[in-house]
């Protein structure tokens, strides 16, 4: 059974949260990443492609650390404790996807965003936000944020170089577990949020995606 944390014990465990998703190798995968079961005579990537895919990864690790950051602000202000556990869970699997993204961008020679701390700042303000409107809100925007990592992942695995097959099996098992969170966010009573909410997200999307494929 877990210890109830008091309010300072939480500000001091979302300090660490945070430090640790947007610090390089301070955290690790339960699973292997897939791109270790691509065989390893795959061809090589030319510098363009190699900067492309590089760019491309580096929009999906930030959209990972955005992702703690929404689900450790939720769990945060989540009123039913079942949510605050769904949330918690959800977390700890996108850690896997946050070691993939990431071992897959030192694989091409390359490095997270610099800008990742402001995005962690902005996304666990606006999961708070979403957990004190309500459980039935803060899970349709769970929901609505899957759906959206789902279509950019999918555009991405279009746009990917077509020699990265390495790349190209981390997205297809991100999609697959995406698609999972959102599932689940929908079953546990997530309501449909108003489209201009998710017109909304989308904008804010675009701009992470044009700040982060090179910085």
């Amino acid at each position: 059974m877990k210890k109830k944390l008091n309010r300072l014990d939480n500000v001091i465990a979302q300090f660490d949260q945070a430090l640790r998703t947007c610090t390089p190798g301070a955290q690790t995968g339960r699973r292997v990443s897939p791109a270790q079961k691509v065989d390893k005579d795959s061809p090589e990537l030319d510098s363009k492609d190699l900067s492309h895919s590089a760019g491309l990864m580096r929009i999906n690790h930030t959209g990972e650390v955005c992702a703690q950051a929404l689900y450790n602000g939720q769990a945060l202000t989540a009123k039913l404790g079942e949510v605050r556990t769904s949330m918690e869970e959800a977390a700890e699997e996108e850690i896997d996807h946050l070691d993939w993204c990431e071992e897959r961008l030192t694989d091409l020679d390359s490095g997270p965003s610099m800008l990742n701390p402001l995005f962690y700042a902005m996304s666990f303000a606006i999961g708070a936000a979403a957990g004190l409107a309500g459980d039935k809100w803060s899970l349709g925007f769970v929901a609505e944020t899957e759906k959206q990592v789902c279509n950019h992942l999918r555009d991405h695995l279009n746009d990917l170089p077509k020699e990265d097959q390495k790349s190209r099996a981390v997205l297809q098992q991100m999609i697959i577990d995406e698609e999972k969170h959102g599932k689940s966010a929908e079953e546990a009573g997530g309501a449909p949020l108003p489209e201009v909410i998710s017109i909304a997200m989308t904008a804010v999307s675009r701009v992470m995606k044009l700040a982060t494929y090179r910085f």
